[in-house]
């Protein structure tokens, strides 16, 4: 990234910040992916039962590994045998950590899921949502957003799973009912009921897909 595209995109983050806020949500801008991590920890307080959906973004912080190591109640699915279970927990956790397939300049959310569970928690559960977001998944409007968590989002990730879907032949969307498909559920978080609720770290580099 040039000193050009991180200015820009520096500027566009305020931008979103206020449309965050005008949408009960909060958010803040990261120079980095370490101010992230430093931000991300100064928002979950120790002792917190904390548990995340796949977010990629969350690992490349190095969030997830520092919930891990420190004084926090980390529900890591991955080491659960009932995945089920790990799921069901995500529910009542003090946080639950994501991040998005994309995001409109205006402050809305769209995520798309396959088990659902991830859109699920981000909607309802969970005392609080905290999302990662790399200045890569900005769109212009809704419409883009939805292109992108379709066209860009979900053949990355059903390719990143070895799932047997179209997308992962042409790189599009073909709109399948394939049994592989991941696109079950479309989540557009375009208000929160509960203030502060949902928190959003803007960071100004491409993270996850």
């Amino acid at each position: 990234m040039n000193q050009f595209e991180y200015k820009r995109n520096e500027l566009l983050a305020q931008k979103v910040i206020k449309g965050l806020k005008s949408r009960n949500m909060e958010g803040c801008y990261a120079a980095s992916k370490e101010d992230a991590l430093r931000l991300a920890l100064e928002l979950i307080p120790e002792g917190s039962s904390v548990t995340m959906g796949g977010g990629e973004s969350v690992h490349a912080i190095g969030l997830s590994q520092a919930l891990k190591d420190g004084p926090y109640n980390f529900i890591d699915r991955d080491a659960y045998e009932d995945k089920r279970a790990a799921m069901l927990a995500a529910y009542d956790a003090d946080f639950f950590l994501a991040s998005v397939n994309a995001m409109t300049e205006d402050g809305q959310l769209v995520n798309i899921d396959g088990n659902s569970n991830r859109v699920s928690a981000i909607a309802q559960g969970p005392k609080k949502v905290l999302f990662i977001v790399g200045m890569n998944k900005v769109c212009d409007d809704l419409d883009g957003a939805m292109k992108r968590a379709r066209n860009v989002a979900a053949p990355i990730n059903a390719q990143r799973f070895g799932l047997d879907t179209p997308c992962c032949k042409t790189g599009s969307c073909m709109d399948c009912k394939s049994s592989d498909t991941i696109c079950c559920q479309f989540l557009i978080t375009r208000y929160s009921r509960h203030a502060g609720r949902i928190q959003v770290i803007l960071v100004n580099d491409s993270l996850g897909f």
